[in-house]
């Protein structure tokens, strides 16, 4: 495993190298700059998406389970409702192409680094008889802040996936952001946030790969968008994503999340016309870690398929349904759910959902489309 993470490094371009004294004196004035500007706006707490989406596609069939879990990207810090989050975004995406309801759980924890994620799989399988069909994990930006090795980090990560994957659970790993995208960081602090992050993520890349998981880049990808329209896609503390700026990931996640369940029409095939290959693992995260939305995803030992999957309208944001719970007959019903006489009102609310069904069909065969 250090081996081939190396030879991820090696690709990449190598170590950082020794700097001078004056260039140590520029960076860590870069340093105290940064930390004057980053965080001074004001992040509110994530707000609480758990429950189901895609309630319109109630049928026989059982609701899928999603479970995001990593730091506060994952978690949604910077937005201010539930259906702005990136867990209700990717849940109403994946129940719009399935066409069956999701239910999101999401244990992501701000501020959380890499060595968290024993403690969030423990929370997400907690429970045997409601293992998540698939996971989204987001991490590293912290990791890449505090300095800790790539090697404990990717570690950590690896653990972690392979847990999920023994229990039965598809894993779809977003890697580390471009730090060097943050508006408040200058050069030649900019550079070094940048290197760092994408070796982690080419790191990730192949520990998240060699476990069976799936990953997507999120470091060019919120590289020239975020760079281009910082003040649309940055939150208000100038660090985390705003609204925009989730969108703009769960978009490039949606299509794995997806492949990984059999749901995204020719999943595995390879489109020479989008540049898409099959490389040795190391390269292929080397090449992932520079590109937006790139997918690297396990073929046979040592390769990898290297995708650019096409991104799709996400469908309206939706707030979460509360979580059902089995009722008197043993069929589930939400908490809120009174048990009165059937009324006017119900039929014309029986109306509405059945043109929220339509409507969501419709949609559903849009992100389907190719």
């Amino acid at each position: 495993m250090a081996r081939r993470i190396a030879a991820g490094a090696a690709y990449g371009g190598g170590s950082i190298g020794l700097l001078g004294a004056a260039a140590v004196g520029v960076l860590l004035a870069e340093v105290q700059l940064a930390k004057r500007h980053v965080g001074g706006g004001v992040a509110p707490v994530p707000p609480k998406a758990d429950g189901r989406y895609g309630v319109a596609f109630a049928g026989p069939a059982e609701p899928l389970r999603l479970g995001l879990l990593g730091d506060s990207t994952a978690a949604g810090l910077g937005v201010r409702r539930a259906g702005q989050t990136p867990g209700a975004l990717l849940a109403s995406g994946l129940a719009a192409v399935s066409e069956r309801p999701v239910d999101l759980r999401n244990v992501a924890q701000p501020g959380a680094r890499s060595d968290d994620l024993e403690r969030q799989v423990s929370l997400l399988l907690a429970d045997p008889s409601a293992t998540p069909d698939v996971c989204v994990i987001m991490i590293g930006a912290n990791d890449v802040t505090h300095r800790i090795p790539a090697t404990q980090s990717v570690r950590c990560l690896t653990t972690a996936v392979r847990r999920l994957r023994t229990a039965g659970a598809e894993v779809v790993v977003g890697t580390c952001p471009d730090l060097g995208t943050i508006e408040p960081v200058y050069q030649p602090l900019r550079w070094l946030a940048r290197r760092a992050s994408r070796q982690l993520a080419a790191a990730q890349t192949i520990g998240a790969v060699e476990q069976g998981g799936r990953t997507v880049s999120l470091g060019d990808l919120l590289g020239p968008e975020f760079e281009a329209n910082p003040r649309e896609l940055f939150g208000p503390d100038n660090y985390h994503p705003s609204a925009e700026g989730y969108a703009t990931a769960a978009m490039a996640v949606l299509p794995t999340l997806c492949a990984a369940l059999g749901l995204w029409p020719d999943s595995d095939r390879l489109d020479g016309a989008r540049h898409e290959n099959m490389l040795p693992v190391a390269k292929a995260a080397s090449q992932a870690a520079k590109e937006a939305g790139t997918e690297v995803t396990a073929a046979r030992a040592p390769w990898a398929l290297l995708k650019h999957r096409r991104r799709r309208r996400l469908p309206a944001a939706t707030e979460p349904h509360p979580e059902p719970h089995p009722g008197p007959d043993g069929q589930e019903t939400p908490r809120s759910a009174p048990t009165t006489t059937k009324t006017k009102a119900d039929s014309e609310g029986t109306k509405r959902r059945g043109e929220r069904r339509k409507e969501a069909r419709r949609t559903s065969r849009d992100l389907r489309a190719n």
